[in-house]
Parts: structure tokens; sequence; C-alpha cells
């Protein structure tokens, strides 16, 4: 049994917040955290939105080869941790995994749009991010959630 903490994003499509949050945690966290993004829509997406993969690359992420995907029950059911990206995005979460759901910020509300806007999406989960790393990792190390 592994030791090493899990989590799985989720968002509608799986196109846009739940790949950035993903590729966001890979970086921060590396091999500490087992990381997975999925959508709650039946087909997602059929590619990873291309704005959010360009705010990615600026800081050093890259989502190339990332798949849009639904959610795998049997990864549900063994992950410790379910992230939700916005309120849209509805998880039947099993018992004893966790979850917190991420009301994301949405520069679209304040007419900001385009790479604009995306930059602004991504350095709002990626403060999320780096909060939920610093969590899991001290989990990891024997403390709670």
């Amino acid at each position: 049994m592994s030791t090493t903490p899990s989590v799985l994003f989720v968002c509608v499509k799986n196109r846009g917040k739940s790949q950035m949050a993903a590729g966001l945690m890979r970086k921060a966290a590396g091999d500490a955290v087992e990381v997975h993004s999925a959508g709650t829509a039946p087909k997602p997406g059929g590619s990873v939105n291309p704005l959010s993969a360009q705010s990615l690359l600026e800081v050093g992420v890259d989502l190339t080869g990332e798949l849009p995907k639904p959610i795998d029950p049997t990864l549900l059911a063994r992950v410790d941790l379910v992230v939700t990206l916005g309120r849209e995005a509805v998880v039947d979460v099993p018992d004893g995994v966790a979850y917190e759901n991420w009301d994301t910020d949405e520069p679209s509300e304040r007419g900001i749009d385009g790479l604009d806007r995306m930059r602004l999406v991504r350095d709002d989960i990626a403060a999320r991010v780096d909060d939920l790393t610093r969590r899991l990792t001290v989990r990891a190390e024997g403390q709670s959630l």
C-alpha cells in the first residue's frame, strides 16, 4: 500500500482547469503526490484547451500528450482527495475519499478573455496547488489533511 498521497482534479470537460491543476501539481510536488485529472462529462472535450496549455508553458508546465478523459470509477474509489474546479463539476465522492471544491477566479466575468484570462486562472490555481502541495506532503509525513 502506497503512502504517497493521491489527488484527482475534476472539471466538466477536462480540457482546461483540471488539466491546469494537474500539471501545476506535478510541477510543484514532483513524485511526492500522485496526480490525476478527469472530467464529469461522459465524453470530455477532444483536446486540452490551447490557451490553457500555452499559459502553462509560460511557467514551465508542458501538457503535450495530455488528453481529456472521463472519471474512472476505480481511480475515483482509490484516490485520497478529489478536488473539483468550479461548482459545475459534480462528483459523487465515495466514502473515505476527501473532497474539496475550488471556486476559481473567472476573469471572463470581468471582461477579460483570451490568454490574459488563462494567465489569471492559472495563477489562481497555482496558488491553490501550492497550498494543497504543502498540506498533502505534510499528510504524507503522518499528519492529517
